[in-house]
């Protein structure tokens, strides 16, 4: 474990680079070192926030009053189930690299998740997906350290609660385990998953391969933004800031009852949805950004809406204050056009002092 420091800037640990200082710093590099950070922040009082890539967070400005403990454990072990491979993952580990790899040894299940920032142990938590792929669909179990019970844990998937964007770790269980690890079951030599309709579109009509899946899912995030450069501006930022609504049928047909009545639709268009388990349907929110009247490259304060991305806020040299004030206005915008209430992704951290 490194030493730890006082007064770091989680603005340079941050894709969307705001957020103010941590009164504790300490970067780790093994479960044992992670396990016992945590231990004696927990046996102090301390508050705890685990750091990866950073990619899914926004930190108020004040900073966060606690212990940030970057996680920069490492490891890879591999095993055979037949025609499965099990693959075993310290959460320290980039995962796009991770797909990149996969899809180097013919193994499938994430091929469809390429170019997505932050590290392994962050995509159980919010069930990380895209373009048809969820980590739900080839997790096998999280091992985790139990804060409350003071052990270690395999969580197998079906304990999981994994729904969209969502799982235990963010729900009845928040805050109560530290990933160690993340278990993948992938298929050897299996197919690629092509069940998105933009990605079958930019496949065109030769058979797919897990190379070429990954090849072109990295092509559209790059044109909307959503592959973390630090070179590129239009790249600050926490990937898409809202999440999909998920409303009632009822809510659907007067959603696209207003779009019509405004304009956003024409004869012979439809809005994009999809059914939801138990007769609710997803919108898409990014959709409905845009026709609520938000302007791609609409900035105030330094804090703007991405030029190539409605769901995506970026830091044009603003603060988190002005970032979330942007989120407020955009989420009002939806509201009033729609009625729908959009929910921020990324998590915020250090607010509960009061200060943003």
């Amino acid at each position: 474990m490194g030493a730890p420091r006082t007064n770091v800037s989680l603005a340079a640990h941050t894709t969307l680079g705001l957020g103010g200082p941590a009164r504790t710093f300490v970067e780790v590099e093994t479960d044992d070192a992670l396990v016992e950070a945590v231990r004696e922040a927990d046996a102090a009082g301390a508050s705890v926030l685990l750091l990866g890539g950073g990619s899914n967070l926004v930190v108020a400005d004040a900073g966060f009053d606690g212990l940030v403990v970057r996680v920069a454990t490492r490891g890879r072990a591999v095993s055979s189930e037949g025609d499965v491979a099990v693959v075993r993952l310290a959460a320290g580990e980039p995962w796009d690299a991770f797909v990149a790899w996969s899809v180097a040894e013919g193994l499938a299940g994430v091929e469809c998740l390429a170019g997505i920032p932050g590290t392994v142990g962050a995509t159980p938590m919010q069930n990380v997906g895209a373009y048809g792929q969820e980590v739900a669909d080839v997790v096998r179990s999280v091992s985790v350290w139990d804060r409350r019970d003071r052990v270690h844990r395999e969580v197998p998937a079906s304990e999981c609660a994994f729904g969209y964007r969502d799982s235990v770790f963010k729900g009845a269980a928040r805050g109560r385990y530290v990933v160690l690890a993340v278990t993948f079951a992938l298929r050897r030599g299996g197919p690629p998953s092509v069940r998105y309709g933009e990605l079958q579109r930019a496949l065109g009509e030769a058979p797919p391969t897990l190379a070429a899946v990954r090849t072109t899912v990295l092509a559209l995030r790059r044109a909307k933004g959503m592959v973390w450069d630090p070179n590129d501006p239009e790249t600050r930022s926490a990937g898409s800031f809202f999440t999909n609504p998920v409303v009632t049928a009822t809510q659907a047909v007067e959603v696209e009852r207003r779009a019509r009545a405004m304009g956003a639709l024409r004869d012979g268009d439809s809005m994009p949805q999809w059914r939801v388990d138990g007769g609710s349907v997803k919108l898409a929110a990014g959709w409905l950004v845009e026709r609520a009247g938000v302007a791609k490259g609409w900035t105030v304060d330094g804090a703007g809406v991405s030029r190539v991305h409605a769901l995506a806020l970026v830091n044009r040299g603003g603060t988190t204050a002005s970032l979330l004030a942007m989120a407020a206005a955009v989420q009002a915008k939806v509201r009033e056009a729609f009625g729908v209430e959009l929910a921020m992704e990324p998590e915020r951290v250090g607010f509960d002092r009061g200060h943003s």
